[in-house]
């Protein structure tokens, strides 16, 4: 660690607007600490993107994130969790200036969640096309529990119809039932389905309504939350770098205008962003 550490706010990424259902759980879990969130909205959705793309412009919002003071970042999005998360940490941090900066996913703590949830060892994912073709669910699951049988459903409507307000249209309804219905018909014995992207807990209730009676549906967020809190008391010498002032800020790379309104849906409470180029 440098001799002069950075402190600052918790950095919580996304592709857009998702991530704010990971950031209200943790402003709810951990109130006290400062909050930095950036959208990349001018360049999302990330979950069609190669590998490549989304690689490079994970690593270049993290990157600004880290220039704004933030020792610890979030990546709250699904699609830069498999496809850059593994590269950053293991290629990229120990290549920075200040080594000793962190950047977490949210996909390891819904796999480190899910043992204790599902009875019957059959786990549904529902995801991006991204994150369904990644197979990151099934690594990070098979790793833990090796005994678990992961079967996931890609979701592509599911992102455009929440970010054009549509979530609540018969049309949502169309593409929600035809994919829960599809990835129930692959184990009818599923027990625990993981909503795969931040996104999806804006149609949460709707997705209920279309499994089968005892099913437990997981949100991202509560998880992400959960680790993180566990993770700041394994890691004293982090959690001494994190301001605490109880604030929350909001960055995006796209026009305010279009990003207020979606983004305060997602978050639960007013949100004013402000526009950055991070490229």
């Amino acid at each position: 660690m440098p001799s002069n550490p950075v402190h600052g706010p918790i950095g919580v990424f996304d592709s857009g607007f998702g991530g704010l259902t990971v950031l209200r759980e943790l402003v709810r879990s951990l109130p006290d600490y400062d909050y930095l969130y950036l959208g990349d909205n001018a360049r999302a959705p990330y979950g069609t993107r190669s590998f490549e793309t989304v690689y490079r412009f994970t690593l270049e919002c993290v990157q600004y994130l880290f220039s704004q003071g933030c020792p610890l970042v979030i990546l709250a999005c699904n699609t830069a969790s498999a496809k850059a998360l593994r590269t950053i940490q293991q290629h990229d941090l120990p290549a920075m200036p200040d080594p000793s900066r962190r950047v977490l996913g949210v996909i390891r703590p819904s796999a480190e969640a899910v043992g204790a949830m599902t009875v019957t060892g059959k786990v549904g994912v529902l995801a991006t096309p991204g994150t369904v073709k990644s197979g990151s669910y099934l690594l990070e699951i098979a790793k833990l529990y090796p005994d678990i049988e992961v079967f996931q459903e890609a979701c592509p409507m599911w992102v455009p119809l929440i970010e054009n307000g549509e979530y609540a249209t018969p049309g949502a309804e169309y593409f929600v039932a035809r994919h829960v219905h599809a990835l129930m018909a692959k184990c009818p014995a599923i027990d625990t389905v993981i909503l795969g992207c931040t996104h999806y807990p804006v149609m949460a209730e709707l997705i209920r309504r279309y499994l089968p009676p005892g099913v437990r549906l997981l949100e991202q967020g509560r998880m992400v939350a959960d680790s993180l809190t566990h993770y700041l008391r394994r890691h004293p010498e982090m959690d001494t770098r994190l301001s605490r002032n109880g604030s929350c800020r909001f960055l995006t790379t796209d026009s305010t205008d279009l990003f207020n309104k979606p983004a305060t849906l997602f978050f639960g409470r007013a949100v004013e962003g402000h526009l950055v180029t991070v490229s």
